[in-house]
């Protein structure tokens, strides 16, 4: 009788997930582009209880399987997180755009789960930081609408940020590379949170000059950057920065002539790095011919290859895959892992939940009225987005690898952080520009009434 219960509960699950997936999906279409505001706001409260029936779900099948009733334990802390972020957030702010926030608790609850399956001290360490990073991150909207001086620190922006790199640049080599840092047993990766400095420095100069020099001048700062990181052999990030760059240039300047320029200079830049860098040499071969080197260079693409076809539509359902034998699958890899145990349904679903993310900080990007909060705003759904097709491409051999993490979904602290940082950043920024409006337009009433 228990084995009949425990096959049932397993092979209805993956299917009840699905649904739970699609159906969520669904919602967060129609809120992106409903104009109705009821209707957004029922949506988002649906969309609410449906987050945290697919939580229960997958947390109740990894219980089931395992055999470990901490799954459940874990599931109890994470759900109680997500309603609280979604509560708390929603009272401080009552101006927050709500589809933003579930698509970002979505987002880190599936994280969570996805991480404590591959490893559940990870996860458990993932959920600690998630709640730091939450903490910290609250504050972040009610210092963006009370304090003016962000675009004052043009050059703050760009001398911290240069400085943490080359600190980096100083540290001990992990996988060949110079991307982290330890101080006193707490490891972290500098470049995730130098990325926002970055925009910020890139949004102060855009928006104080845009005329020919200071964009040379923004260009050859931003090339300092990308060395450095080119000579520690973060190549991810490297080319994150260059592309969010240009993409925030040609916005700023709406000079598509930029564009050309910017692929021109990275075409050069990708035959100087095949050219120079060893590991670079792998990955594309790796990704021309991966199954001739399927035991050698090619092994972590053919493993996540090998991970997503097997999943099928529904997938082989939790922990009842093989995702550790893909190397470095909690980073790197995440999205094969959850193609092969939750299905390709699951995983387009998740790859829509990320576009509606970008589609909505360009929404609200296009309301901000400050110029330089807007070059903030629509640097980050780049950066965002850009990150995301960096992630899923490697893993699908669209593109070569580059070995970034998926936001909010892979296994990392710096990475979660920045994340919540970014998207803690649009929330304040709508906040500020949305009181900005309402301001105005009590000004704008009280002048008609006097005239009156």
């Amino acid at each position: 009788m228990q084995i009949t219960l425990k096959f049932y509960v397993i092979e209805l699950s993956k299917y009840l997930i699905a649904f739970m997936m699609l159906l969520y999906t669904g919602l967060a279409l129609v809120c992106n582009f409903s104009k109705n505001k009821k209707a957004v706001s029922i949506c988002c409260s649906f969309q609410s209880g449906v987050l945290l029936v697919l939580m229960f779900l997958c947390f109740l099948d990894m219980t089931f399987v395992s055999g470990k009733e901490e799954y459940l334990y874990l599931f109890a802390f994470i759900t109680l997180f997500l309603f609280f972020m979604i509560t708390i957030v929603s009272i401080i702010y009552d101006r927050s755009d709500r589809v933003l926030l579930n698509n970002m608790c979505l987002l880190s609850g599936l994280g969570l789960c996805i991480v404590s399956r591959l490893s559940f001290h990870k996860g458990f360490r993932q959920y600690i930081i998630t709640l730091i990073s939450f903490a910290i991150c609250l504050v972040i909207p009610f210092v963006i609408e009370r304090f003016r001086f962000f675009r004052k620190l043009l050059w703050i922006y760009a001398g911290v940020g240069i400085v943490a790199l080359l600190i980096v640049l100083t540290s001990t080599k992990v996988n060949g590379a110079h991307i982290t840092y330890t101080i006193k047993g707490f490891t972290f990766q500098p470049s995730e949170i130098v990325k926002i400095l970055f925009l910020f420095f890139i949004a102060a100069l855009l928006y104080k000059y845009n005329d020919l020099k200071w964009i040379i001048v923004s260009a050859v700062v931003s090339g300092i950057f990308v060395m450095i990181l080119v000579l520690s052999r973060d190549l991810g990030s490297a080319l994150i920065f260059f592309v969010v760059y240009f993409m925030i240039l040609i916005m700023s300047t709406h000079n598509y002539w930029y564009l050309l320029t910017g692929l021109v200079g990275g075409g050069i830049a990708c035959v100087v790095a095949y050219n120079i860098f060893d590991h670079v040499k792998v990955r594309v071969v790796a990704f021309l011919d991966p199954w001739t080197y399927i035991d050698d260079k090619a092994y972590q693409i053919t493993q996540s290859l090998f991970a997503i076809s097997s999943g099928g539509w529904f997938g082989n359902g939790l922990m009842q895959g093989r995702p550790w034998d893909i190397p470095y699958v909690d980073q790197d890899l995440v999205f094969s892992a959850i193609c092969e145990e939750f299905g390709l349904l699951f995983a387009i679903c998740l790859l829509i939940i990320c576009l509606c993310c970008f589609y909505r900080m360009m929404y609200m990007a296009g309301v901000i009225g400050d110029k330089f909060y807007q070059i903030v705003v629509y640097g980050i759904g780049v950066m965002y987005i850009f990150q995301v097709f960096l992630t899923v491409g490697g893993g699908t051999k669209f593109i070569p690898l580059t070995g970034v993490t998926l936001p909010l979904i892979s296994y990392g602290g710096s990475s979660v952080l920045s994340t919540y940082i970014m998207f803690f950043i649009v929330q304040g920024v709508y906040i500020k520009s949305l009181k900005y409006e309402k301001t105005l337009d009590e000004k704008v009433t009280k002048s008609d009434t006097k005239v009156h």
